[in-house]
């Protein structure tokens, strides 16, 4: 039986790069560096975010950027300052995607890896209530 998320691997091309992300733009903590000493394959760095453990493992991307993401809930109220934090880091945020109204707020950015990420402020009960309102306008 599946117990939860255990933990995000992220492949990078630059471990600081990421670390700067995720500390920095994030507010994750770092709780472990490999250095040169490697224990898995590649030098790794692991980080708490909003109780999710992240590893990041120094290598080469292959696949090319596309809507694969991970979703970080974040109070709708702290999207703005989150966006200026990374604004303030270079991150490519992009354009956010049409919304039914009532589902919240995302903001969606590329890592330096292309990796997709996403600040939400909505929930899955609340996703399923917009949607259930948008059908019921839509319906004959």
């Amino acid at each position: 039986m599946i117990q939860g998320l255990s933990h995000i691997t992220f492949v990078v091309r630059d471990l600081q790069r990421m670390t700067r992300l995720l500390v920095d733009g994030l507010g994750a903590r770092e709780i472990y560096a490999s250095g040169e000493e490697t224990f898995s394959i590649a030098r790794e760095k692991f980080f708490l975010l909003g109780g999710i453990w992240i590893a990041a493992m120094e290598g080469e991307r292959q696949a090319p950027r596309g809507y694969d993401h991970v979703a970080f809930a974040v109070a709708d109220g702290d999207l703005d300052a989150y966006g200026e934090r990374l604004r303030a880091l270079g991150v490519d945020i992009r354009p956010p995607r049409p919304r039914v109204p009532g589902e919240g707020r995302s903001l969606y950015f590329y890592d330096d890896d292309d990796h997709l990420f996403e600040l939400h402020s909505g929930t899955l009960d609340a996703r399923l209530a917009a949607y259930a309102r948008a059908r019921e306008r839509t319906a004959p």
